[in-house]
Order: structure tokens, then C-alpha cells, then sequence
């Protein structure tokens, strides 16, 4: 019986499996990057979206698993590995799932969305409940291919949407390790107050954008006791997890930030202990964004 099913990323199947196995979980199977798994669903920073209530149906036929699918609700978004002409005939006898790309800052999609796949021919695996509300978890925006100095700006993009939050006009925001200044870019357009900082120059353009201040340093020399309180912190700087894990809790304790969004970037090897130790700071959680590579988000908020 398939109790959950956990969607890796492209290319971390392997990442994932770590996780699930450190936390207890089992995978009897595969389907493409889908990990089908015998025990309850738990929360794992490397799913893009997790199936929390799989189902199976054997020997039904395409009229049929349309219809089982359509009884329980309406829109259901297809992850599709193999039998496509099958699949295909059975997403044509669905209610049409055209989702428009975002047009940043938007709020994500509110309607609820299932997932369903074949594992053969005649054998659906459906499930009415996800993490994502974004079919495969792949949100899509509409995107600036004008503004910004990199695609560095998608990942804020979507860090926001999933945070459910994003900086207010008028609001601080410290950019740790702006350079080139996508994420800068990001926070200014919002109307943010932003100050760069970062060893390296931001690009022109970006520095001279309004409410945008820089400072040439390094975000690690800061003290978070003697700098101003921040509504955003954020940072999408290279750095060890370990490093990065200390500066976040620093800021933390120092009471400068009310939200944080940060990138975990991982080398060769994912560091999943530290991954957990960002996972249990209280307010905070981890996940692996569509546009992230081998690296993680940390979002985390202030208690009221």
C-alpha cells in the first residue's frame, strides 16, 4: 500500500532518498523522480510536492479513471513518466487545468489541486491532497528579461509566493551577498529600502535604483547587535551551511530581523544535519524551491 509519494527534483532523487531514509521513511519504489513509500507522509525539504493521501485503482479504463477522478474533485494536475498517449486520453476527459503564469508579487493559487499519475496502463495512482499548490510544484511567473542582472530574481520570486509574504513599500531590507544585486532588484522594485552589502560592486544599474544603499563588505564581519533592526533579512550568499546556520541564529538572537529568506548552498555532499538544524529553529521552515539547484531556502518569521 502506497502511503505517500514524495516528488524529488530533477537530478536529487538521490538527495531525497538521504532525507527520507534519515528520517525513518521507507521507499519501495520509483516512478521517474516519484519515491513511493509505505509510511505516513512527513515533511521533507527535498519533495517538491509530497502526495499526502495516495490512492490506487487497478483495471479501470480511460472513461473510468476520468470519472473516479472527476467524483472526487475537480482539478487535478498529471505527473507523467511513461504512458503518455493513455494519460493524455485521460487528462482530454478532465475539467481543464490552464493555470496562467504569475505575475509577481501575486499570491499563489488558493484552489485545491490534486496529483495523479500511471504506474502502468491499467493502474492509477491518484491523490486529492498535496503540498504544492503548483502542479509538480513548478510555479511559473511571468518573467523580466529586462530589469534584472541575473535569473538570480526567479528564486526570490518564488521564495515570496511560498512564504505568502513579500517586503511592503517603505519597508528595510538588509541583501546579504547582493552582487550582482538580483534579489536587490527584487526588494527595490517591491519599494523596499534596501541596503546591499557585499564585498564585491553591484551592477550600475541595480546601486542606482531608488531606495537602494551598498556597502562594500563582507556580510559575515557584520554584528547584528550594532545594526539597525531590518524588516527583511536576505541573503542568497556562497557560504557553508554551518557558516551560514551561525549568522542566522546571531541575527535571530539579536532581534534585528522580523522575516528572513535565505539560500543553503551545498558543495559536493548535502549537508542534511545542517539542514535540520535550520529546519528546528522555531518560525522557520526549509524547502527546496523549483528554481533552486543543490541548495535549499530557509524562510522563517518573528513570533507576534
Amino acid at each position: 500500500m502506497i502511503r505517500a509519494a514524495y516528488l524529488a527534483p530533477e537530478g536529487f532523487a538521490r538527495v531525497l532518498a538521504e532525507e527520507l531514509t534519515r528520517k525513518g521513511v521507507t521507499i519501495d519504489d520509483w516512478h521517474g523522480d516519484l519515491a513511493l513509500s509505505p509510511d505516513p507522509p512527513v515533511t521533507a525539504a527535498w519533495s517538491l510536492n509530497t502526495w499526502l493521501a495516495p490512492r490506487e485503482l487497478a483495471g479501470a479504463s480511460i472513461g473510468g479513471s476520468a470519472n473516479a477522478l472527476r467524483a472526487i474533485q475537480r482539478n487535478w494536475g498529471a505527473y507523467t513518466v511513461d504512458h503518455h498517449r493513455r494519460m493524455a486520453l485521460i487528462a482530454e476527459k478532465l475539467p481543464p487545468l490552464r493555470p496562467k503564469p504569475l505575475a509577481f508579487p501575486q499570491p499563489a493559487p488558493t484552489g485545491h489541486l490534486g496529483a495523479w499519475t500511471l504506474l502502468a496502463p491499467d493502474r492509477l495512482l491518484f491523490s486529492p491532497a498535496q503540498t504544492s499548490a503548483f502542479i509538480n510544484g513548478a510555479p511559473a511567473f511571468i518573467e523580466d528579461r529586462d530589469g534584472p542582472p541575473s535569473r538570480a530574481y526567479l528564486k526570490l520570486w518564488e521564495a515570496l509566493t511560498l512564504f505568502g509574504a513579500w517586503p511592503q513599500p517603505g519597508e528595510t531590507c538588509l541583501d546579504l551577498g547582493a552582487s550582482p544585486g538580483g534579489w536587490t532588484w527584487v526588494l527595490a522594485k517591491l519599494g523596499a529600502q534596501v541596503t546591499a552589502i557585499d564585498k564585491a560592486a553591484l551592477d550600475p544599474a541595480i546601486a542606482a535604483m531608488p531606495g537602494v544603499t551598498t556597502r562594500q563588505e563582507s556580510a559575515f564581519a557584520l554584528d547584528p547587535t550594532q545594526e539597525q533592526p531590518v524588516d527583511w533579512l536576505c541573503s542568497d550568499v556562497i557560504a557553508y551551511p554551518d557558516r551560514l546556520l551561525a549568522l542566522v541564529r546571531a541575527w535571530i538572537t539579536a532581534g534585528r530581523a522580523r522575516h528572513i529568506v535565505c539560500t543553503l548552498k551545498f558543495q559536493a555532499d548535502t549537508d542534511h544535519a545542517a539542514a535540520e538544524a535550520f529546519a528546528a529553529i522555531p518560525g522557520g521552515k526549509v524547502l527546496h524551491l523549483f528554481q533552486n539547484k543543490h541548495e535549499l531556502t530557509f524562510l522563517w518569521q518573528s513570533p507576534p
